[in-house]
């Protein structure tokens, strides 16, 4: 929900990085204009904002370069609310959302109710880590592991454990054909960081954490990359918020101060079968 709010937040921002038409529409938000106000001065929520803006684009950027060369499956691991299965303009590209089916079944009502309909292009691949696996999941939803395929892994990784992270990443790397992934991830905080920061990380931490969904990972951009390629996801691509921003906007961001805060967005891939 918090994603999905700044993702519909992000649209009134003067400086857009990301257009969402359905953002705020499958929150139902479209018809209180006053939940829609850009963000606040606040420099911090302001560059959250953005940067959960920023991922989405980077990522749908980097899935219509994949497209053009010749990939017909994009898997969205963790999907929530993300909307990129109803805007699809790829023509011949499947999407596979996979999510647990209980929040599955729950976007389907916020779509019914919004008026949004489920496109013959998006397939919904339930899955219930204490029953399956997520290569069980895939299979079962018709992913073909013989052809390309791009996955995207946004607002995930930090909510699980380092093992279960590189684990997922290992499932990536399985596909047969070239296969590439954009996540995010969390650096370890700085001990450089500056106090107002800081004040904010630990708030958050607290936050998510009296929500039931404690931050459990973070990771270095070496040892990351290093992790990769093991796996022979060598082709790496790896951002900060500020450094994505400024691919976006043109310029350096005021806001530069907050990546410790925000994360790393990285794209990693394959372009060989195996």
């Amino acid at each position: 929900m918090r994603t999905a709010h700044a993702r519909a937040r992000h649209q009134a921002d003067p400086q857009r990085v990301f257009t969402d038409p359905l953002a705020s529409k499958i929150l139902h938000l479209d018809l209180d204009p006053d939940a829609l106000l850009p963000p606040s001065d606040d420099p911090v929520a302001r560059h959250n904002i953005r940067f959960v803006a920023a991922r989405s684009r980077f990522a749908e950027d980097s899935l219509a370069s994949a497209v053009t060369a010749g990939t017909r499956q994009a898997v969205v691991l963790g999907a929530g609310l993300d909307t990129f299965a109803c805007r699809n303009p790829h023509a011949g590209l499947t999407v596979f959302e996979v999510d647990h089916p209980d929040t599955q079944e729950w976007k389907r009502q916020q779509m019914a109710a919004a008026g949004i309909a489920l496109p013959p292009s998006l397939a919904f691949a339930p899955i219930d880590f204490e029953r399956d696996t997520l290569a069980e999941a895939l299979d079962a939803a018709g992913l073909d592991r013989t052809r390309p395929a791009f996955f995207i892994w946004l607002g995930v990784t930090p909510y699980l454990t380092r093992e279960a992270v590189l684990a997922t990443l290992r499932c990536v790397a399985g596909h047969t054909a070239p296969v590439e992934v954009v996540f995010d991830y969390y650096l370890e905080p700085s001990p450089a960081m500056a106090p107002e920061l800081r004040a904010a990380y630990e708030a958050a931490t607290r936050r998510v954490a009296e929500f039931g969904e404690p931050w459990l990972s973070h990771f270095t951009p070496d040892g990351l990359a290093d992790e990769l390629r093991a796996m022979k996801l060598d082709d790496i691509e790896d951002f900060t918020g500020p450094e994505l921003l400024a691919r976006y906007l043109g310029e350096a961001t005021p806001d530069a101060d907050a990546d410790a805060f925000s994360g790393h967005v990285l794209r990693a891939g394959r372009t060989t079968a195996r």
